[in-house]
């Protein structure tokens, strides 16, 4: 019995002051949002309307495809009919050895002469980053053949909404910042609990960390989708890398480069924006992962390019930079939460055990499991994180999905922890010298009104 006493005392102590450190954490990111929306300073959503004149470009989208014969087309015709530029060009990158996914890539093409479908030289999968390169190897040649300068690069994923806007935000913005990232907003399919959470996450990260992130001048990572950038950032990246402005090295390519271009000085705008005509958020939306391993790989290998590889590859900021420090920190501190929730778990199994023995024995429990300051603030934290969550998402999806996000964010939870178990095995790999390769969820296209 005192063994287990001991065992229930110690996890929980270990569990509460982790809780507390992270909830602090989450807290002073929570009041500098507050702060500064209470204070009107630009947290709240602008109209498209606030911009100034969009800017004449030349502008090339980005789109990458690997096994994406069930969405490419839908996603491409919508693309194309929503981006009506005649300078807009879409370069979809496809692989030799995915014949479905080429068919359906020309069949959107043979309907628009700007999609351009280019077979990449390596048979699939590789990663995301290497099919990124093929694309960008195609435009200069086509900016060459055509005697053309492409002004910016629009990336988006094969199974993306672009929102009828964004091409009006990017041409408007990028003239002043080398890139432009626009939120995302996760689809929620009805009774899914993955696709439900993966909402909940991206409304607060969204809503409020990155537009904190941004007003502190903590360089901003980004998405991987629903992104703009300047060729000249581009080409001066791909000038130290071979002629390849994407590191095929990387797991998470998307966030090293916004972190990379904010440290240049050249500047990384996060732009939260509503269309005039109908109020709709300015936003990529898209279906994410549906069920739960499929979720759980996702999640492993954002884990392991950002916690763990790149902690190895891109190491901390400039010295003295200490918001910059602070937000690494806290993208890097999935694998230490992980730890903690196991503790907090464990604890609270141990706690349940150990309470029920004391009863059935009517042996009375004398030890203090946990100071109760502790044992209250940690509480008050949880439910502050709980009502934030809440929150942002009713702001994002309405009161009905925002209910429904306090049994997701335990899910979330069981998610993170699975995740975590396979991010470290990958890591393992990756330190033995595998190659990344594109780990492959499938995907849907929702009904064009869900657009926006």
């Amino acid at each position: 019995m005192n063994s287990l006493d001991g065992a229930a005392r110690e996890s929980m102590l270990f569990a509460s002051v982790g809780l507390l450190l992270g909830g602090i954490d989450d807290l002073a990111v929570d009041l500098c949002f507050l702060l500064c929306w209470m204070a009107r300073y630009r947290v709240a959503d602008r109209s498209v309307a606030t911009l100034p004149p969009p800017a004449k470009m030349i502008v090339a989208t980005f789109v990458a495809a690997w096994q994406e014969a069930a969405v490419i087309e839908a996603m491409l015709a919508t693309a194309s009919s929503r981006l009506d530029d005649a300078n807009c060009r879409i370069f979809v990158g496809v692989y030799p050895n995915d014949p479905d996914t080429i068919r359906a890539a020309a069949a959107a093409a043979v309907r628009d002469a700007r999609i351009r479908v280019v077979i990449g030289a390596h048979a699939g999968p590789t990663t995301k980053a290497d099919c990124l390169n093929s694309l960008w190897v195609a435009l200069c040649r086509d900016d060459a053949d055509t005697g053309r300068h492409t002004d910016a690069v629009i990336i988006h994923d094969a199974e993306d909404v672009v929102h009828r806007a964004e091409l009006r935000v990017f041409s408007a913005l990028l003239p002043d910042h080398a890139v432009v990232q626009l939120p995302v907003l996760p689809l929620v399919r009805h009774g899914s609990w993955v696709s439900g959470h993966y909402a909940d996450e991206f409304a607060y990260a969204h809503g409020v960390q990155q537009p904190v992130r941004a007003l502190l001048g903590a360089p901003l990572p980004l998405a991987g989708t629903g992104c703009a950038m300047t060729t000249a950032i581009l080409a001066a990246i791909a000038a130290e890398r071979s002629g390849r402005p994407f590191d095929t090295m990387s797991l998470t390519e998307d966030y090293e480069l916004g972190l990379r271009v904010s440290a240049s000085g050249r500047g990384v705008c996060f732009a939260r924006l509503r269309d005039p005509v109908d109020g709709s958020l300015v936003a990529v939306r898209a279906y994410f992962p549906e069920q739960f391993m499929a979720a759980v790989r996702q999640k492993a290998r954002w884990m392991t390019g950002i916690a763990l590889a790149g902690w190895d590859r891109i190491g901390w900021g400039r010295p003295h930079a200490l918001i910059d420090h602070w937000m690494r920190m806290r993208d890097r501190r999935g694998p230490i939460a992980v730890i903690v929730l196991t503790a907090a778990y464990l604890a609270v199994l141990l706690l349940s055990i150990t309470t029920s023995l004391h009863w059935i024995a009517a042996i009375p429990d004398d030890g203090r499991h946990i100071a109760m300051w502790l044992w209250w603030a940690t509480t008050a934290l949880f439910g502050w994180r709980l009502l934030m969550r809440m929150a942002c998402t009713a702001s994002a999806y309405g009161w009905g999905e925002a209910w429904r996000a306090v049994p997701r964010f335990f899910f979330a939870n069981a998610v993170m922890l699975v995740a975590a178990l396979l991010a470290l095995r990958r890591y393992q790999q990756w330190l033995c010298g595998s190659a990344p390769v594109w780990d492959k969820t499938s995907h849907r296209f929702p009904e064009l009104e869900q657009g926006g």
